[in-house]
């Protein structure tokens, strides 16, 4: 039986008046606010911080994403991000997220960020220690 995953970060969330559009729901753009801000509850968890994880001498970019909605979010509804590492390749990984509102899904993202080395921005593999931490959330195969 195959367990089920696990996710790095799980991030609580109330809907800002500010971030609705005219139509009174979520506007489009904020989703990925939402999954970036998650990104960095990650890093807290696995490094303790942003910067403890640049220290480690990597930083990620993004290189794609992409959302797919399935209901609406509204005013002060209060949401759950989770984040999921679905790949962790030699310089890049994928990881999917899930926006929730109880136990209605409202969004799921898929980004693929690159391992970047700072100095340079160029890709590069991340050192050990930050693959092992990551690798830890990897589905089981």
């Amino acid at each position: 039986m195959t367990e089920p995953r696990r996710p790095i970060a799980e991030m609580p969330l109330r809907v800002r008046y500010h971030e609705c559009d005219g139509q009174g729901i979520v506007f489009n753009a904020h989703y990925l606010a939402y999954v970036d801000m998650c990104a960095f509850e990650a890093e807290k968890a696995l490094f303790g911080s942003h910067d403890e994880f640049l220290a480690q001498r990597t930083d990620v970019v993004v290189a794609e994403a992409n959302l797919k909605f399935r209901a609406p979010a509204r005013y002060d509804d209060e949401l759950v991000v989770s984040q999921y590492l679905s790949h962790l390749g030699t310089t890049s990984m994928i990881h999917d997220f899930e926006i929730r509102r109880g136990g209605t899904l409202l969004s799921e993202a898929t980004v693929r960020y690159v391992f970047i080395d700072p100095a340079t921005l160029r890709p590069a593999a991340p050192p050990d220690a930050v693959r092992k931490a990551y690798a830890g959330f990897l589905p089981e195969s």
